[in-house]
């Protein structure tokens, strides 16, 4: 059985030792490991560590740092799934999702059609709990590296503000849409966007396509807000791990 893995936020460095951050060391109490136990340990720069329990303390887990091994388990294309917020918990279970399919970032964007509306700290303490699930999700998939959740912005203000480069801009839609399945990204990346809850306005998708982004479409079957970017994403991942 593979042994448990953390996320450390800070450099790691070889033979190193010292005491888990608090979350890491309750879920190694949680999992009442005794010293001695391995574990893997990652810092997001890449690869991962093979490590040890050394002291158990009422709230302090001390570990020592062993071998670092170069494991790289991106996909080769990066995918940045840009996303109307679904309602209720559905955007937990897509960052969960979208982190496991290997996504390299998150942007929460609040749409004309949105049902969840997010903003100021109620906005910032979403995001913070979302990139606990990124994190918790990059534990449990074997992820080296945690994917970027990005603050919650209006499409018009993501749109302003995204840089020019090469990725592939495609945009979720029935209207006028390429099949999915014929497309070949850019090597840069693509940059996938969605709409909520009744998905974007003809206005919104105006303006997604006059900053460059092309309509795709996954079929005939109607998608939930939750489902279509990671049904695009499980696409390319497969894609790209061929």
């Amino acid at each position: 059985m593979p042994a448990p893995r953390f996320f450390v936020d800070q450099p790691l460095q070889p033979g190193a030792a010292f005491s888990l951050p608090a979350g890491a060391a309750r879920h190694v109490q949680v999992l009442r490991l005794q010293p001695g136990a391995a574990i893997t340990l990652f810092d997001g720069t890449g690869g991962e560590w093979a490590a040890s329990v050394v002291q158990m303390g009422r709230s302090e887990v001390s570990v020592q740092l062993g071998v670092h091994a170069e494991v790289e388990r991106e996909l080769p294309l990066p995918v940045t799934l840009a996303l109307g917020m679904p309602a209720n918990e559905r955007m937990d279970t897509v960052i969960e999702k979208a982190t496991e399919l290997g996504a390299v970032a998150i942007q929460p964007l609040l749409c004309e059609r949105s049902v969840l509306r997010l903003s100021g700290e109620r906005a910032q303490k979403k995001v913070s709990h979302w990139k606990a699930v990124a994190l918790a999700a990059s534990e449990q998939s074997g992820r080296t590296r945690v994917p970027q959740v990005a603050p919650v912005q209006s499409l018009g203000e993501w749109l302003r503000a995204l840089p020019r480069d090469d990725r592939s801009r495609w945009m979720l839609s029935f209207d006028a849409a390429q099949p999915l399945a014929s497309l070949v990204p850019s090597r840069a990346g693509v940059v996938s966007l969605s709409g909520p809850e009744g998905g974007l306005s003809p206005a919104e998708e105006a303006l997604a396509r006059a900053a460059g982004f092309a309509p795709v479409s996954l079929g005939a079957r109607v998608l939930r807000a939750d489902t279509a970017p990671l049904a695009l994403l499980a696409h390319l991942a497969i894609g790209a791990s061929g």
